[in-house]
């Protein structure tokens, strides 16, 4: 009998190797290479290159008619506003998320909402006892929902045939394996191959397919990365299991836009859309309290008022700490340091908190200002004005530097009630100052930002 050939596969970034090592060259991981057989069999070749050429579907692309995609609503907004206005038929979406963070959740809540549409839940890691359980305590039972405890994909694409489905869930992909790979579930052979797969059935049938994905420690979406790169969407769930609110981020769509996000609320009766999150983030903010400043975040196409909260206060160590929460902690430390050189202020002996209230992760420059004017209000403890908005980016110099859509963050600080805002002076440039009721206030460096504050 002749000997089968195996190779090792490293199960985070999928490079191979003949023989097993310990540290994997490409991605730099440690024991991540698993034993799997090696497929050698070589496909019959045709008679000729041309015939090939002659049966292949080749296009004009001038000659191609535009069809537009057909898209049904989910009957969650926030969603469909991340999916770029709904669910295309026979596209493939990958959804991952922190486990318990509401991705089951989320999937049970959209069958609810589709009436009239066949259902089939593919659950690799609960029973059908637990999802009814799970749909009864959500209080509502949809209709023409099939649920299917399996993980073998031929048995998987078997029902799927037989049931037709309109809808297919599989709860998770990391479960799924196809029998004829020897490697487990989980392995970088049998995801790619049964997403392959998975997506074969879903644009063959044009039924829509959304697959769970676990993710890892560092907060990616586990498995190879050629898994993303496969699927049409790519759906990331973020927030704390402590936080009441959720985050559905659109990290890849091939139908819309990826700069949508959906916000949410966990509660006792599921996901519940959040519709204003600004009203929401600034329901419990603080009244002259010091460290504690207003600004604007754009998150896709709509502003997001958000409160920015600092502490600063002598360390008890020997090296002062830095702790960032929503914010990234490098660009702290570049604000920090602007504070020091312009503002002759040393906080070489304090430690400084910041956090972004409500759980908000955010990653775009506008709000600089607001985090060094918060730090400073800590610092003197003098508290801002709560009826000012705090936009801008810090420089390395100081200086106060254009943001973008302004006017979008202008119009949501006046339909909130706000009195004031102060932003980068070049933005006044665009602005007509005389449609707007709210005072604007420009600035050119952090300097004067500051002196018309605190």
């Amino acid at each position: 009998m002749a000997k089968l050939k195996t190779k090792f596969v490293c199960q985070k970034c999928g490079y191979s190797t003949a023989r097993w090592i310990g540290k994997c060259p490409e991605c730099e991981s440690w024991n991540s290479f698993v034993e799997e057989i090696q497929d050698t069999s070589v496909s019959k070749k045709s008679k000729s290159i041309e015939r090939k050429a002659d049966s292949a579907n080749i296009l004009m692309l001038s000659g191609i008619t535009e069809t537009k995609e057909m898209r049904f609503s989910t009957g969650i907004d926030e969603l469909d506003r991340v999916l770029g206005g709904g669910v295309v038929n026979g596209s493939i979406v990958l959804i991952g998320g922190d486990p318990g963070i509401g991705k089951s959740t989320l999937m049970l809540q959209i069958s609810s909402k589709l009436h009239g549409k066949k259902f089939l839940y593919v659950s690799g890691e609960e029973s059908a006892v637990q999802i009814k359980m799970r749909a009864e305590r959500l209080g509502n039972i949809p209709e023409n929902f099939y649920v299917l405890s399996e993980t073998n994909l031929e048995l998987i694409e078997a029902v799927i045939i037989q049931k037709e489905p309109d809808f297919i869930i599989v709860d998770s992909i990391q479960t799924v394996y196809r029998p004829e790979l020897e490697s487990a579930p989980g392995t970088v052979s049998q995801l790619r191959e049964s997403t392959s797969k998975l997506i074969n059935i879903g644009k063959t049938l044009n039924i829509p397919i959304f697959l769970v994905g676990h993710i890892t420690k560092d907060g990616t979406i586990a498995g190879p990365k050629i898994i993303e790169h496969m699927v049409d969407v790519v759906l990331q769930f973020e927030g704390e299991r402590t936080h009441l609110y959720r985050i559905l981020r659109g990290i890849k769509n091939r139908f819309g836009s990826t700069n949508e996000i959906g916000i949410f609320e966990m509660t006792e009766k599921g996901l519940k859309e959040v519709p204003n999150p600004s009203e929401v983030f600034l329901s419990q903010r603080n009244y002259g309290a010091s460290g504690c400043v207003i600004s604007s975040s754009i998150e896709g196409t709509r502003p997001i008022l958000i409160e920015i909260q600092a502490l600063v206060s002598p360390t008890s160590y020997g090296f002062p700490q830095r702790t960032s929460m929503g914010f990234d902690l490098k660009r702290l430390n570049i604000i920090i340091a602007v504070l020091e050189k312009k503002l002759g202020i040393f906080l070489n002996k304090y430690d400084v908190f910041i956090n972004v209230a409500g759980g908000v992760k955010v990653d775009e420059p506008a709000v600089d200002l607001a985090v060094a004017m918060s730090i400073y209000s800590s610092y003197k403890d003098v508290p801002v004005d709560s009826e000012t908005i705090v936009l801008g980016e810090v420089g390395l110099a100081g200086e106060i530097r254009t943001i973008s859509n302004i006017e979008r963050r202008i119009n949501e600080s006046a339909k909130l009630g706000f009195k004031r805002i102060l932003l980068p002076k070049n933005n006044l440039k665009y602005i007509d100052l005389k449609k707007y009721k709210i005072e604007i206030t420009g600035v050119e460096n952090i300097k004067e930002a500051q002196g018309k504050l605190i």
